[in-house]
């Protein structure tokens, strides 16, 4: 599992073929009154690429991760001439008004978000381009949302869909850390108000469109924000993981048409899962196993990358994130 220039450049030329093609497209759009009915484009002159608007911002995330860990690949200067292109101040201007708009108070919420301040930060590792200042807007924008859903939402959102509150915060919080760590220290606090409590969950996975592990998304926030003795901790959580139990945080799963874009998500279920595991670490006792679960999960569904359109659109971001997960669990 690793990031060689050879898959590193099958991530970008993935990226690269959709990050602007505008159609299909599914929007997250609320409309006011016939004035609202626009083309993807002209409401989201940056992110109207990718099928929609948050697999847009985190192919973005990808590529320009890429570009920074492999500068010399033959497909870095296209992804630079193109970012060039997309970021400037008046096109993220056009995103951030969006943003404001009244209707738009659940916009993307909380993924586009979270991969959006994940995009954000990216971009601010690149001192000699402005993309981060032009971009950090709209990243402010997304953290007073961040305040505002967090003091009215009740209990958190479990469902391995895009609304899962642990994941997102899990993702929001290395943006917060470096540029709000008042908002770092909000979710940390909900992180424990919410979830330090819980003990020996009975799940029962996936729902047949998930992508995301309710239940370890939350293992994955709580080992982020690092307040309780983590290993502790999970073993009330799980206390069954020794045993391999429950199987279905373990066993790959296939989807039985990827041509579905609901279906396709089971192969992020697959790759999403293999990341928590690897997050999750040494601090879970998997008793004596052959195989680590996320080298299983990973290869059961890496291939998807650039198949179908309903998993191409995503599907590599997640798994870029897993790999660079396991690079940095091995080197420490």
């Amino acid at each position: 599992m690793s990031v060689d220039p050879s898959m590193a450049g099958r991530f970008a030329r993935t990226a690269l073929d959709h990050v602007c093609q505008e159609y299909p497209n599914k929007l997250d759009h609320v409309m006011g009154g016939d004035e609202d009915a626009l083309s993807p484009s002209t409401l989201h002159p940056v992110f109207y690429g990718s099928f929609d608007w948050h697999s847009c911002v985190h192919s973005w995330w990808l590529l320009l991760t890429i570009r920074r860990v492999y500068p010399d690949l033959p497909e870095a200067p296209r992804i630079t001439a193109l970012a060039d292109e997309m970021f400037t101040a008046e096109k993220l201007a056009v995103e951030t008004e969006y943003a404001r708009r009244p209707l738009s108070r659940g916009f993307e919420r909380p993924y586009g978000w979270a991969w959006y301040l994940n995009l954000h930060l990216e971009a601010s590792r690149e001192p000699g381009k402005p993309w981060a200042q032009h971009m950090e807007p709209l990243a402010r924008q997304f953290a007073a949302g961040w305040r505002d859903y967090l003091a009215a939402l009740a209990y958190p959102i479990r469902t391995g869909t895009h609304f899962n509150t642990a994941f997102a915060m899990r993702l929001s919080l290395d943006w917060a850390e470096v540029f709000d760590p008042a908002l770092a220290k909000l979710m940390g606090d909900t992180a424990m108000g919410w979830f330090e409590g819980h003990r020996d969950v009975r799940p029962i996975e996936p729902s047949g469109d998930d992508f995301l592990s309710g239940t370890l998304t939350v293992a994955q926030l709580m080992r982020k924000v690092g307040r309780v003795p983590f290993a502790d901790w999970l073993d009330g959580y799980l206390p069954g993981l020794a045993q391999g139990r429950p199987a279905c945080l373990f066993d790959p799963v296939v989807p039985r048409d990827r041509s579905d874009g609901k279906m396709a998500h089971l192969d992020g279920f697959n790759i999403s899962r293999a990341w928590a595991w690897i997050e999750i670490g040494k601090a879970a006792d998997l008793g004596e196993r052959e195989n680590p679960p996320e080298i299983a999960l990973y290869n059961a569904s890496i291939d998807q990358i650039d198949q179908d359109y309903m998993s191409s659109h995503w599907l590599a971001s997640f798994a870029l994130l897993t790999i660079l997960a396991y690079e940095e669990r091995h080197r420490s």
